[in-house]
């Protein structure tokens, strides 16, 4: 059985007959929310997608699919903690090949906004879901979809619908890949 989280219902909506959770958003929610659902059920899998920004200039645009290469949590600079995690080798192998027109770049966690260094990709949650599913045992991968520059700060210009639209079109693809 393969889970598909993220972090809101309307990044779940190309999960069709397939387990899914909405996490919430953040990387403290989307960690433990993953957690309490992988000791309540253990997939053979867990899928995160979700939408995500891109730096200014990095040729990345709005509803470009983005798969994780890994998954680098910028809130911490510490070296007592885990800062980095890497995908399953097989989920990102088939990824690759369900999709071959996708990205293939590390993706930042913070909790705000700009809140990632040494990525040209953010998110919320890749790190909290990913991080719990290696603790887990289950294997794990992070799939975004560009909805807006980092640097933009009027929400009102991010494409949130095009992300959004194009994760629809995504996850039946990565769903069968992973079948």
């Amino acid at each position: 059985m393969l889970l598909v989280v993220a972090a809101t219902e309307p990044e779940l909506s190309g999960a069709r007959d397939v387990p899914t959770l909405a996490c919430g958003i953040g990387p403290v929610d989307s960690a433990a929310a993953t957690a309490r659902a992988l000791a309540g059920r253990r997939p053979e899998a867990v899928l995160h997608v979700g939408v995500a920004g891109c730096r200014r200039g990095c040729g990345l645009d709005p509803g470009r699919i983005v798969i994780g290469s890994e998954s680098i949590y910028c809130d911490t600079d510490s070296r007592l903690v885990v800062g980095r995690v890497e995908p399953d080798p097989r989920l990102l192998a088939a990824a690759r090949a369900a999709l071959p027109g996708a990205a293939l770049l590390p993706i930042g966690t913070s909790a705000r906004v700009g809140g990632t260094s040494g990525c040209d990709v953010e998110a919320m949650e890749g790190f909290g879901v990913l991080r719990a599913a290696a603790a887990a045992g289950v294997p794990a991968l992070e799939v975004r979809a560009i909805a807006n520059e980092i640097e933009e700060a009027d929400r009102g210009l991010w494409r949130l619908d095009d992300a959004q639209a194009a994760l629809a079109a995504t996850v039946p693809a990565l769903v069968r890949a992973f079948g």
